[in-house]
């Protein structure tokens, strides 16, 4: 197997992490309806399809264009996890 093989290989193993992932978060959005969730199953999926692109473009994969919607994922992950936690320190309405 060849290097070339084995990191085509590999990229899919990611893809296949990061769609599985999703749908795990996406289960558990579709029990509760948390936002976190549905934000954590879109950003792992963004991560999936960044992966795909980098696979598909080969030597090119590695511009710098692709690492915007890497950031853009991770921005996602970390909104959902701040919004989260501001949820809970918002008052609740007393009667």
């Amino acid at each position: 197997m060849t290097a070339s093989e084995l990191n085509a290989f590999l990229n899919g193993m990611i893809v296949l992490g990061h769609g599985s992932a999703g749908l795990f978060f996406l289960r558990f959005w579709r029990k509760t309806h948390d936002r976190l969730f549905l934000m954590f199953a879109i950003a792992f999926w963004l991560l999936g399809i960044i992966r795909i692109a980098m696979a598909m473009l080969g030597q090119a994969g590695e511009d710098h264009f692709l690492y915007w919607f890497r950031l853009a994922a991770y921005l996602l992950i970390l909104v959902a996890i701040a919004d989260k936690n501001l949820s809970w320190r918002k008052p609740k309405a007393t009667r």
